[in-house]
C-alpha cells in the first residue's frame, strides 16, 4: 500500500509539473482551479469508500449484502453528482474564470468515474484485499500522467488537460471492477445488520461531512494566508505548504491499512495509539530532515525564490505531521460513527480564520495554525480514547463477533 500510494502521489505530481510547463501560467491557473474543485467533490467519494470499508470491517460476514447496496448507492450518487454538476457548469465556467464552457462540463464528467471508485475502494479496503486496492490505487494515478501527457503534446490546453484527468479516473474503475467480479461468487449471501441503500446513503452523508471538515480545515489557511499577509509573505507560506502536503501524504497508508481494524469494536483503542505513533516517528524523521537537510527541502519547495523561509522549513514540517495525526483522528471518528466530535473540527476551523487575523509574517501563521491544529488533535484524541472500547453509538442493531480472519 505504502508503494502504490508513492506511485499514485508521484505520478499525479508529475502530471501538475507536466501541465504547468506545456500550458504556461494562464492557462495553468484555469486547470488548477478545476483541480481544486474536484478535489472538493471528491469528498463524496471519501465517503463512499469510508462508509463501505467500515461496514465490511465491522460485519465481514454481510459484504455481499454492503456491496450490493453500496455499488447501488455510488452508481447512483456518482449521476447524480454529474447531473449537478453539468447543470452548474455556466456557474463553474463564470465563478473560477475559466472562459472554457467545455472545460466546465468536464467537471461533470470527471466526477462520475472518481465518485464510483470511491465505493468500489471501500469494499476492497474493508476486506483487507491490499493487493487489489493497491492496483486500484496505482490506476488512478499512472494512467493521469501517460493519458494527460499524451493529450497535452497534441494541443496544450486546459481542457485537454482536464480531459485527460477524466478519461484516466476510468482506469481504477475498470480494475475495481475487475476485483470485485473476481471474488462475487465467493460471497456468502447473508447479513445480520440493516445495510439497506437508504442507511448506506445516510452513512455516507455524515462521513463525507466529517471528511469535508477535515479538508476545509487543512486548506483554509492558504485562503487565510492570501487575506492576512502581503502577497511576498502568502507566497512564501505558499511554498512551506508544498512541503507540508508531502508530509502530510506520507504516512496516508497507515491510515488506509488501518482504517478497517478501527472499526471493529475490540481493535479500535489498539489500532489508533500504534498508528499515531507510526505516525510520529514518520513525521520525526521528517521534521529532522528538513532541519539538518534545508537546502535539499528548499529545492522541493520552490527553490532559491524561497530563501527566506529555509531555516524555517522545519515548522512546516511539524504542521504536516500534526495534521497528518489530526487526520487519522478523523478517520477514528468516522470509524465509531462520533457525530458530534466532528464539531471540534469545525470550531478549529473558526478559531484559525480569527487567530490569524494579528500575525505579520509567514512564520507567525505557521505557528498560529499549529496551534490551532494540535488543539483539535487533543479534543480527538481524547474522545476517542474515551470511547475507544464503546461500540459503534450510531447503528442500533446487535452486532456479532467479528469473523476470524484467515
Amino acid at each position: 500500500m505504502a508503494v502504490a500510494l508513492v506511485v499514485m502521489n508521484v505520478s499525479t505530481y508529475g502530471y501538475t509539473m507536466v501541465a504547468a510547463r506545456l500550458l504556461g501560467p494562464g492557462a495553468y491557473g484555469a486547470f488548477a482551479a478545476v483541480m481544486g474543485l474536484l478535489l472538493v467533490l471528491s469528498v463524496l467519494q471519501l465517503g463512499l469508500q469510508t462508509t463501505g470499508a467500515r461496514r465490511v470491517a465491522a460485519e465481514p460476514e454481510s459484504v455481499a449484502a454492503v456491496e450490493r447496496s453500496l455499488i447501488r448507492v455510488s452508481l447512483v450518487a456518482s449521476l447524480a453528482l454529474t447531473v449537478l454538476c453539468l447543470l452548474l457548469s455556466p456557474l463553474f465556467d463564470g465563478l473560477l474564470r475559466l472562459g472554457s464552457l467545455p472545460t466546465a462540463l468536464l467537471v461533470g464528467l470527471t466526477a462520475f468515474p472518481m465518485t464510483l471508485m470511491g465505493g468500489q475502494a471501500g469494499i476492497l479496503q474493508g476486506e483487507r484485499r491490499w493487493t487489489s486496492l493497491a492496483l486500484l490505487y496505482v490506476a488512478a494515478g499512472v494512467p493521469r500522467l501517460v493519458v494527460g501527457t499524451g493529450l497535452l503534446l497534441v494541443r496544450p490546453t486546459e481542457s485537454m488537460a482536464t480531459l485527460g484527468v477524466a478519461v484516466a479516473f476510468w482506469a481504477p474503475v475498470l480494475v475495481g471492477w475487475w476485483a470485485l467480479r473476481r471474488s462475487s461468487h465467493r460471497r456468502v449471501p447473508t447479513s445480520t445488520g440493516d445495510h439497506s441503500a437508504t442507511q448506506v446513503l445516510r452513512e455516507t452523508f455524515r462521513n463525507s461531512h466529517a471528511l469535508l471538515a477535515f479538508l476545509a480545515l487543512s486548506n483554509a489557511d492558504i485562503i487565510v494566508a492570501r487575506d492576512v499577509l502581503d502577497a511576498h509573505d502568502a507566497g512564501l507560506y505558499a511554498g512551506g505548504l508544498i512541503l507540508v502536503k508531502a508530509v502530510l501524504f506520507l504516512p496516508q497508508f497507515v491510515v488506509i491499512v488501518a482504517f478497517p481494524t478501527m472499526s471493529e469494536d475490540e481493535e479500535r483503542r489498539g489500532a489508533l495509539l500504534r498508528s499515531l505513533a507510526l505516525i510520529v516517528v514518520l513525521g520525526a524523521g521528517s521534521v529532522v530532515a528538513a532541519w539538518l537537510l534545508s537546502r535539499v527541502a528548499l529545492v522541493f519547495v520552490g527553490g532559491p525564490q524561497y530563501a527566506e523561509i529555509q531555516d524555517r522549513l522545519w515548522l512546516f514540517a511539524v504542521l504536516g505531521t500534526v495534521l497528518a495525526m489530526l487526520q487519522l483522528l478523523v478517520y477514528s471518528v468516522v470509524a465509531r460513527q462520533a457525530r458530534r466530535a466532528v464539531y471540534a473540527v469545525w470550531a478549529g476551523l473558526v478559531a484559525l480564520v480569527v487567530l490569524s487575523r494579528g500575525v505579520g509574517d509567514a512564520t507567525e501563521l505557521a505557528l498560529v495554525v499549529v496551534a490551532v491544529d494540535t488543539a483539535v488533535l487533543l479534543v480527538l484524541l481524547v474522545a476517542g480514547l474515551r470511547r475507544g472500547a464503546a461500540p459503534v453509538s450510531d447503528v442500533v442493531e446487535s452486532r456479532p463477533e467479528p469473523a476470524e480472519r484467515a
